[in-house]
């Protein structure tokens, strides 16, 4: 991925291209040294979708406070 993907992360592609890498490894046509990139890229592409979902879940719960009232949100980058 460039430095452009990473600040453009899109959830809904990440998932798609998830499905492509498993489905590729389901049918088990890879080399070794090709499911092993696949399942890396995967592993990678999972961490990304989670903390994807973390911050959601994050600005969710900012957002609806004890009170049920609604905040600001500012999503701070973890890098």
């Amino acid at each position: 991925m460039t430095k452009k993907q990473k600040s453009e992360f899109n959830f809904e592609e990440a998932l798609e291209e998830l499905e492509r890498l498993v489905s590729s490894m389901e049918e088990g046509e890879l080399s070794l040294e090709e499911s092993m990139k696949t399942f890396e890229k995967g592993v990678k592409l999972t961490r990304e979708c989670q903390a994807a979902l973390k911050k959601a879940e994050q600005k969710v719960q900012i957002l609806l406070n004890e009170n049920g009232e609604t905040e600001a949100f500012k999503i701070e980058d973890e890098d």
